[in-house]
């Protein structure tokens, strides 16, 4: 059963090391983040399954110990998902390697870690299946779910401003910070594609995984559209 959820954005920006000399402007949404792991920890689960983002449609697993690299984005720096070596050969999606990023950068050893990638074209139904099954890997299973809301926030941002962008998330962050599931299986999957939102599918099989607890309680820690995207984090417990 799903016990413990952190939901954090995951643009490689994310890591101060590609960031570069715009690293402080992202400093309190790290803080936030640390905040979130900080609920996963306290909810002593048997098993993490961090979900986010990935080419395809999916899912797709990623063992503990599977390695992410942050190289493409010109940085020598390389990332494990949780502890121990993978010899399968398989590299992270970015967002699952941001995942790991968070979750090695607060020393994370309470629980084995798997990934699993979610692809945008994944339907609402099948996100609340992977959902179902995911929460009943184990007693109590926590979830990071990573993805970023719109990136259509301001003239600058990557997807150019669209006036559907603000409303959009402004609903997005409501239900992650109420838990709210059905928002969440709801939301409109081509105006998500539209504004460029890679989150829409790990926050629907985030839904799926908390159908069977309804006393899961959500709190929002931040949200904000730095470089006009959309980040938010948010916790449920």
């Amino acid at each position: 059963m799903l016990v413990a959820a952190a939901v954090c954005p995951c643009p490689p920006l994310l890591v101060p090391q590609v960031a570069a000399g715009a690293a402080p402007e992202l400093d309190t949404a790290r803080a936030a983040c640390t905040d979130a792991l900080g609920v996963l920890a306290a909810a002593r689960p048997d098993l993490l399954v961090v979900v986010g983002p990935a080419d395809g449609t999916g899912p797709e697993t990623y063992p503990q110990g599977t390695a992410g690299s942050f190289r493409g984005f010109g940085v020598d720096l390389d990332v494990r998902l949780g502890q121990g070596e993978d010899t399968a050969g398989r590299e992270l999606p970015y967002g699952l390697a941001v995942g790991a990023w968070l979750l090695n950068r607060t020393g994370w050893t309470d629980a084995p870690v798997e990934g699993r990638g979610v692809g945008e074209p994944l339907t609402a139904e099948r996100c609340t299946e992977e959902g179902e099954r995911i929460a009943g890997r184990a007693e109590r299973v926590a979830m990071l779910v990573m993805g970023d809301a719109s990136a259509c926030r301001t003239l600058k941002a990557p997807g150019y401003l669209d006036e559907r962008a603000a409303p959009f998330d402004a609903r997005l962050a409501r239900a992650l910070g109420a838990a709210d599931t059905g928002a969440l299986r709801s939301l409109d999957a081509g105006l998500a594609r539209e504004l460029r939102v890679s989150g829409r599918a790990p926050w629907q099989v985030l839904a799926g995984a908390a159908a069977g607890n309804g006393k899961l309680e959500g709190t929002l820690l931040y949200e904000d559209a730095p470089y006009g995207v959309g980040y938010i984090v948010a916790t449920w417990s």
